[in-house]
C-alpha cells in the first residue's frame, strides 16, 4: 500500500513521542496541523517495516538539507519557482514568506468561519476582500457565506479585481488584527487575490449561493463572470482527469460519497468513474446507484464538493493534475 505524504508525516510523528511530535506541530499552520492531526487519528495497521521506510527517508532527506550559508528567502524562492513555474509561484511566495511575521493575520486561520465573519461585518469590503484572499479557499468559503447577503457580490468583485497589497498596507491591516485578538515588508506589493483566487472561493460555497453571487456579478461585470466561470473547477470537470488520476481519486473517495455524488451526473462522467474501477467494484456501484432511493440535491452537493476537495489535495500532493473548465491547471 502506497502511503501518502500526509500519512508519512503522521507516522513519522507517532513514532517521535508527545512532546516530541507536539513541539513540530507547533511550527505547523492551522491546514496542516487538521490533516495531519486526522491522518494520525485514522493510522491503522502500520508495519514495522512501514515505519523503518519512513523514518529511513526523512534520515536521507535531512541529510541533503542545510541551513548554513543559505539565504533562506532567496533559496524558498528558487525552490518553488522551479517546482511550480513563475506564475504559480508568485501568487504564494509572498504569503509563505510573510507568514512568519503576519501574526494577525495567520492567526484567523485557526478561527471559526463564522467569528472571522462578524469582524468584517463593520469593516470596509476591500478589508474584508484581502483578508478571504489571505485566507485557504474552503474556510475563506464558509467565511463568505456567513457574511451578510448585500456584501458577497462586492467583496468577491473585489477578490477578482485585486492585484497585490502595498507591504505597508497589509502590514498595518496585520497589526491591527493582532491588538484585536491578542513585518518586514518587501519592496514590491505582495501577491494577493486576482480572479483565480475569487474562482477557488466559489468553488466551496454552496451551489445556491454561488449561483446567487455570479448573478450579481454578471449584472454589474458581465466579462468578469464569465471569467471566474470559466476558471472555476466544478463536478463535471473531473472528466478531464486521465485514467491514472482518477483511479488515484477513487481510492480516496468513500463509497457512500460517490453514490450520492453521482445520483445527479450524467451517464458520460458516470461511465468515467466505472471503466477506472474493476469490473465488479463498477457493477456493484451500478447496482448501490439503481437502488438507492431519492437523494436531497443538498446532499448531492455536499458529496460532490467533498470530492473535489480531494481531488485539489490530490493535486496539491503531485498525485493527479486536475484542470477548470478554462482549461488553466490547478496544482
Amino acid at each position: 500500500m502506497s502511503r501518502s505524504g500526509v500519512d508519512k508525516a503522521a507516522i513519522l510523528l507517532l513514532t517521535l513521542g508527545e512532546q516530541d511530535a507536539a513541539q513540530v506541530l507547533k511550527h505547523l499552520g492551522a491546514k496542516d496541523v487538521q490533516r495531519v492531526g486526522s491522518a494520525m487519528a485514522q493510522l491503522s495497521g502500520i508495519s514495522r517495516e512501514e515505519v523503518v521506510t519512513v523514518l529511513s527517508t526523512f534520515s536521507t532527506e535531512l541529510e541533503q538539507q542545510t541551513s548554513v550559508g543559505i539565504d533562506t528567502d532567496a533559496y524558498v524562492r528558487k525552490v518553488l519557482m522551479e517546482a511550480l513555474g513563475s506564475d504559480k509561484a508568485n501568487s504564494i511566495i509572498d504569503r509563505i514568506l510573510r507568514g512568519r511575521n503576519g501574526r494577525g493575520l495567520e492567526s484567523l486561520k485557526w478561527m471559526e468561519p463564522r467569528a472571522i465573519a462578524d469582524m468584517m461585518r463593520t469593516e470596509h469590503p476591500q478589508i474584508a476582500a484581502i483578508v478571504l484572499s489571505y485566507l485557504d479557499s474552503d474556510q475563506a468559503a464558509l467565511v463568505l457565506a456567513a457574511m451578510p447577503e448585500n456584501m458577497r457580490a462586492d467583496v468577491v468583485t473585489r477578490i477578482a479585481t485585486l492585484d497585490g497589497v502595498h507591504p505597508s498596507a497589509l502590514n498595518e491591516l496585520d497589526e491591527v488584527l493582532e491588538k484585536q485578538f491578542a513585518g518586514n515588508s518587501s519592496t514590491k506589493s505582495s501577491g494577493f487575490g486576482g480572479p483565480k483566487v475569487a474562482a477557488e472561493i466559489l468553488n466551496f460555497v454552496g451551489t445556491a449561493l454561488e449561483s446567487k453571487v455570479l448573478e450579481e456579478i454578471r449584472s454589474a461585470d458581465e466579462q468578469l463572470c464569465q471569467r471566474l466561470q470559466d476558471l472555476m473547477f466544478v463536478f463535471e470537470d473531473l472528466m478531464g482527469i486521465d485514467d491514472r488520476g482518477m483511479q488515484e481519486l477513487l481510492r480516496e473517495i468513500p463509497g457512500d460519497k460517490l453514490i450520492i455524488a453521482l445520483k445527479a451526473t450524467d451517464e458520460e462522467l458516470k461511465q468515467k468513474f466505472f471503466k477506472n474501477m474493476s469490473e465488479r467494484a463498477a457493477q456493484m456501484l451500478k447496482d448501490d446507484l439503481e437502488a438507492k432511493g431519492p437523494v436531497r440535491l443538498s446532499e448531492v452537493e455536499a458529496s460532490q464538493k467533498e470530492i473535489l476537495l480531494t481531488a485539489r489535495r490530490l493535486a496539491d500532493e503531485g498525485r493527479m493534475q486536475i484542470g477548470g473548465k478554462g482549461g488553466e491547471e490547478y496544482v
